[in-house]
C-alpha cells in the first residue's frame, strides 16, 4: 500500500466510486502502513448506492456518502476521479469544502515523484505509452505504464521498485486537476477536437493538456508534434520560458541546422532524432510493425523519450523493431479470400479515422463508421473517408449523420447505411474483394450498443472470426 513517509494529508474527500475512486481511498486508508489520512470519507455521487465495494470501504475505516453530490464539512483534500467535470456541481462542491481538489496522477506523484514520463495528446497516447515502458525496458530499465492506460498510477507507487520509472498516459480530464506534477520528459501528440462536453469550450481542453508541462525546467525535455496549430502554440509558449523542446516534424518536413532537438522522418523513411544537436539514426518506417504516418510520429515520439531517460541508441532500434500493434488499435484480425479484417475500435474520434487511414493503400478500404452519436464536427473526417475509401458503411445511432456528411462530399465513394456493427460487417463483406481492408475504425464511441471501446472491439473480432470459417467453408 501507499508509502506513509509525507506527513499525514489530514481529512481527505474523495469524489466517485469507480474504480479510481475505490483505488484512492484503499491508498489513503489505515492499511497496516499507517495510513495516509487522518480521515476519509467517500461521495459516491448522485447515481451510488450502497453495495459490496462501499461495505469493504466502510470496514476498512472510510465514511462512504451515496446518492448525492452535496459535500458536508471541511476537508484538507479533495481527490476527483476523472469522470467528473471541473465544470460540474460536484467538483465545485468539492472546491467549496476543500482546501486543494487534485486527481488521482496528481496524488501518485506527490508519493513517488521520481523518474516519471507523461503522455498525453488527443490520439496515439496509448501506443505512445506503451511504446516508450518497451524501450525503456529494452535498456534494461525498470518501467511500468501507468495512469489513463489501465494500471491505476497509486497502485503502482505501492509496489514500486527502486529504480523504476513510470510511464504514465494523462488524459485531459486528470491534467485537469493536477498541480505539481513534474514528469522528466513530457510528451504532447496532438490536440484536436475531443471531450468537449466536459471541458465546455476547445480552449479548456486544450489548456488541460498544457498542463503536462506546467513544472518543467531547464534539466526536463519537452517533446511536441508541430502538426496542429495548437501545439505550435504551446511550443512558442515552452520555448519562451527556456525549455528543451524537441519538435515531432510532421511527414516531409526536415529540421533546420539551428534547430537542436526534433525528431523526423527522412525522405527514405527513416527515423531520426536528434538531441542537443545530436543526430540519432533508427529504423526504416517499413520495418515497423505498426503502420500509418500517426504510428511514425508515436515511434519517433517514445524513442525521443527513451533517449532523454538514458537508453542506448542501441536499444532503442531494438525496441523499435519488436513492438506489435496494440489490440483495438489498427490490429490485424484475420484474413480470408484475399481480404484482411483490422480492428481499429480504440479510434473513438474522427481525427484518429483519418489517421488510421494513412495505414493503407488508398481505395483499397472499406471501412464500419459509427456508434454514439457525440455530436463531433464530421467535414474533415468525411474529406479523408471520401479520398481514401472504397465503401463506407454507417451504422448505429451516429450513422445517418455520418452517412449524410460522407454522400455530402459529392465523391464516388458507395455509403450504405447498416442498424448495428454485425449488419455493417456483413455488408462491408458483400462488397468486399481480393486485396482490400475490411477496417473498422468508428469515429465514435461505443455507448450506443457496448460497454466501452474494448467490448466492441473483442466482439467484432470475435464476429470475424466466424464469418472467416464461413467464408473457407464456402470455399
Amino acid at each position: 500500500m501507499c508509502d506513509a513517509s509525507e506527513l499525514n494529508l489530514g481529512d481527505v474527500v474523495v469524489l466517485g466510486l469507480g474504480k479510481t475512486g475505490e483505488a484512492v481511498a484503499d491508498c489513503l486508508l489505515d492499511n497496516g502502513h499507517g495510513g495516509r489520512a487522518r480521515s476519509v470519507t467517500v461521495y459516491g455521487g448522485l447515481k451510488s448506492e450502497p453495495g459490496e465495494s462501499t461495505r469493504a470501504l466502510e470496514a476498512a475505516g472510510a465514511r462512504v456518502v451515496c446518492g448525492t453530490e452535496d459535500i458536508e464539512g471541511h476537508y484538507d483534500l479533495a481527490v476527483v476521479s476523472p469522470g467528473i467535470s471541473e465544470f460540474s456541481g460536484f467538483f465545485a462542491s468539492a472546491a467549496a469544502h476543500a482546501d486543494e481538489v487534485i486527481g488521482e496522477p496528481e496524488l501518485a506523484w506527490r508519493e513517488s515523484p521520481e523518474r516519471w514520463v507523461g503522455i498525453t495528446g488527443t490520439n496515439g497516447k496509448t501506443t505512445t505509452t506503451t511504446l516508450t515502458r518497451d524501450l525503456l525496458r529494452a535498456g534494461g530499465l525498470s518501467a511500468e505504464a501507468v495512469g489513463n492506460i489501465g494500471t491505476m498510477a497509486v497502485g503502482e507507487v505501492e509496489r514500486r521498485a527502486p529504480g523504476e520509472w513510470l510511464v504514465a498516459e494523462l488524459s485531459s480530464f486528470q491534467l485537469a486537476t493536477t498541480s505539481r506534477l513534474h514528469p522528466h520528459v513530457a510528451v504532447l501528440l496532438n490536440v484536436t477536437p475531443d471531450h468537449l462536453a466536459w471541458h465546455k469550450t476547445m480552449e479548456n481542453y486544450a489548456a488541460a493538456k498544457e498542463r503536462i508541462f506546467a513544472n518543467l525546467d531547464a534539466a526536463d525535455l519537452a517533446v511536441v508534434s508541430d502538426g496542429d496549430e495548437w501545439c505550435r502554440a504551446v511550443i512558442s509558449r515552452l520555448e519562451a520560458r527556456g525549455l528543451r523542446v524537441c519538435h515531432l516534424l510532421a511527414a516531409g518536413e526536415t529540421p533546420t541546422d539551428e534547430l537542436p532537438c526534433a525528431a523526423w522522418e527522412r525522405p527514405d523513411g527513416t527515423l531520426v532524432v536528434r538531441e542537443d544537436g545530436h543526430d540519432t539514426v533508427l529504423v526504416n518506417k517499413a520495418e515497423l510493425s505498426i503502420h500509418g504516418e500517426h504510428n511514425v510520429e508515436n515511434a519517433l515520439a517514445a524513442s525521443a523519450a527513451a533517449l532523454a531517460c538514458g537508453v542506448d541508441a542501441d536499444d532503442v532500434r531494438a525496441g523499435l523493431l519488436a513492438f506489435a500493434p496494440l489490440e483495438h488499435r489498427i490490429e490485424p484480425c484475420g484474413q480470408a479470400r484475399g481480404i484482411r479484417f483490422v480492428n481499429d475500435s480504440k479510434a473513438t474520434n474522427t481525427d484518429a479515422v483519418s489517421k488510421a487511414l494513412t495505414a493503407f493503400a488508398p481505395g483499397s478500404v472499406l471501412i464500419l463508421l459509427g456508434g454514439h452519436d457525440k455530436g463531433t464536427e464530421l467535414a474533415d473526417m468525411a474529406s479523408d473517408v471520401a479520398a481514401s475509401a472504397r465503401v463506407a458503411v454507417c451504422f448505429g445511432e451516429a450513422g445517418e449523420r455520418i452517412a449524410q456528411a460522407l454522400e455530402a462530399q459529392g465523391s464516388a465513394l458507395e455509403v450504405i447505411r447498416a442498424e448495428h456493427m454485425e449488419q455493417a460487417l456483413d455488408a462491408a463483406i458483400a462488397q468486399a474483394r481480393p486485396g482490400d481492408v475490411v477496417l473498422l475504425s468508428p469515429a465514435c464511441s461505443s455507448f450506443d450498443e457496448f460497454s466501452g471501446y474494448e467490448e466492441r472491439g473483442r466482439v467484432f473480432k470475435g464476429l470475424v472470426t466466424q464469418r472467416i470459417k464461413a467464408m473457407e467453408e464456402r470455399q
